[in-house]
């Protein structure tokens, strides 16, 4: 019973057992897309049927823009690479992306988030106003100056996965403040704040244990809206040009920039592919997401309620010893064998 308890705990399980028609719908096929995409990152060297830079096998050369074939799914690229490696090694970056981008935003933004609204002052004010600052600039514009600052435009394997993390942490870092900050300020005022401040409890252990636990209930929901959103911004950059080396490792927007000129020759395959990766990946991530916060909704619970409480009021009874339901004599049976009269009066025979 109790192992059972803890497992309905979890957030994403206690949001699918919530979850009612449309919703679960929603988040059970979230789930199954960002799971496949997971499965295909961890496991991408055994899945690739080549690596991501090679242009040979033990027969020669690849060649560029073949169709589809056995020997190669889903064809080769312009630049002889094999489309489905690239594919497939692409979710492996694009995940490595996400988990550094996520991990050092969310450090930095609930830290920064719990301190300014805490304590406020002068440091609330200069930090709500440097983050509004930030959040306010087109989050792409800044992805792009940030990855030519860190990295020159491109660099190798883990340099370009740093660069692209970086500069879609600090687009980041404001939207997990202000949601820390807000729910900071509000729970500050409640009265066991006051009475650990009036036993003289220190303030980082009110921070820590009490504000910091009840701050952060809402962190899944952005945390998946904001992989989406690192997945895009990633390809973006890869696509103008901002993004990793193809000899470093493979990512999609490099791979739809480099397949434009093939569209207008006939040749599908190669901006078809990557691009349909991309869709899918953000369109997992963003149905789980949008899926949690429509359950976060406590109109939704409401519904719900309604709807069992509707099953239930269904099933009460009317009369008593059971439901209205007619029986063998019909309704005239329900109460006794009898017929009623004109004036309501049953007469038996």
């Amino acid at each position: 019973m109790a192992r059972r308890l803890s497992w309905g705990r979890l957030p994403v399980v206690h949001q699918l057992r919530q979850s009612v028609g449309l919703q679960r719908g929603m988040l059970v096929a979230g789930l199954i897309i960002t799971g496949l995409f997971l499965l295909t990152a961890l496991t991408a060297p055994l899945l690739a049927p080549y690596g991501y830079s090679q242009l040979r096998n033990a027969d020669g050369a690849f060649g560029a823009q073949q169709p589809p074939s056995a020997e190669h799914l889903l064809g080769t690229t312009v630049g002889g690479y094999d489309v489905l490696s690239r594919v497939i090694w692409g979710a492996q970056t694009a995940a490595l992306v996400i988990v550094v981008a996520i991990a050092a935003s969310i450090v930095i933004g609930i830290l920064l988030g719990l301190v300014s609204g805490y304590f406020g002052g002068w440091l609330d004010r200069v930090l709500v106003v440097v983050c509004d600052a930030i959040y306010a600039f087109p989050s792409l514009l800044l992805a792009i100056l940030l990855a030519i600052v860190i990295s020159g435009g491109q660099s190798k394997l883990w340099g370009g996965i740093l660069a692209a993390a970086l500069s879609i942490t600090v687009v980041f870092i404001p939207q997990y403040f202000r949601v820390i900050r807000a729910e900071t300020v509000r729970i500050k005022a409640e009265a066991y704040i006051d009475s650990a401040r009036v036993i003289g409890t220190p303030h980082r252990r009110i921070m820590g244990r009490h504000v910091l636990r009840n701050a952060t209930r809402t962190l899944p929901l952005i945390v998946t809206l904001n992989a989406s959103e690192a997945i895009l911004t990633l390809a973006g950059l890869g696509f103008l040009g901002f993004g990793i080396e193809p000899t470093a490792a493979a990512e999609w927007g490099y791979d739809l920039n480099k397949s434009l000129s093939d569209v207008t020759s006939g040749i599908w395959w190669t901006a078809l592919f990557p691009g349909l990766a991309i869709v899918l990946a953000v369109l997992g991530i963003t149905l789980v997401g949008e899926s949690l916060n429509d359950l976060a909704d406590p109109r939704l619970r409401s519904r719900r309620a309604a709807a069992v409480g509707a099953g239930e009021v269904a099933e009460t009874s009317v009369v008593p010893g059971g439901s209205l339901t007619a029986g063998p004599a019909g309704l005239g049976g329900l109460e006794g064998s009898g017929t009623l009269g004109d004036e309501g009066i049953e007469v038996r025979p």
